[in-house]
């Protein structure tokens, strides 16, 4: 028998797990940078340091720790849950970008979100080799090539980045999968 259940693919960075305000403290921390949220709209921190800082960070992401303690994004734990009632979900996450952070990105999902099974964890380069209905993250360029549809993920660095459909929290995004599944399903 044939699962019939879409299939949804999300994100881990700035989608479930709250990169940006642990990378936006250690700026501070480490280097007194404190922008406000106007200068940070549309903007990647690292465009804002100067480069040696913007370095120094990417060899604390390339370390791999730094993924260990992350903040989860408001109400994704839920949101998860309730959607794997009706979906396939699977957590695919760019790690190849930073190799060192399998380990600790693992460890975080088993502690954050330990409903969903270590088998739809998928680490990987580019999300084009995906099989999924839905794509849901923070990144357009992961959307390129997808056979399914991306939906874009509101985050800061995003703001200025056209592309529908776009969620802008995980209420809106557990509303607007359902919906899908709704249509397609009747």
């Amino acid at each position: 028998m044939k699962n019939n259940r879409l299939r949804v693919a999300i994100d881990m960075d700035e989608v479930i797990a709250d990169t940006f305000a642990a990378q936006r403290l250690w700026y501070l921390d480490v280097h007194g940078y404190n922008w406000n949220d106007e200068e940070l709209k549309g903007c990647h921190l690292g465009d804002l340091a100067a480069p040696e800082h913007a370095e120094a960070m990417q060899s604390v992401l390339h370390a791999g720790a730094f993924f260990a303690e992350l903040g989860v994004m408001e109400n994704a734990q839920d949101a998860l849950k309730q959607l794997s009632q009706d979906f396939d979900i699977f957590i695919t996450t760019a790690a190849m970008e930073y190799p060192a952070s399998c380990g600790p990105k693992f460890q975080w999902l088993q502690k954050n979100f330990p409903f969903i099974s270590p088998l739809n964890i998928v680490f990987c380069g580019h999300k084009n080799i995906l099989a999924a209905d839905y794509l849901v993250d923070d990144n357009v360029r992961h959307f390129h090539d997808f056979q399914g549809q991306g939906v874009l993920f509101s985050a800061r660095h995003n703001q200025k980045v056209k592309w529908s459909p776009r969620v802008s929290n995980w209420r809106e995004t557990v509303s607007y999968l359902t919906a899908q599944r709704l249509a397609k399903n009747p």
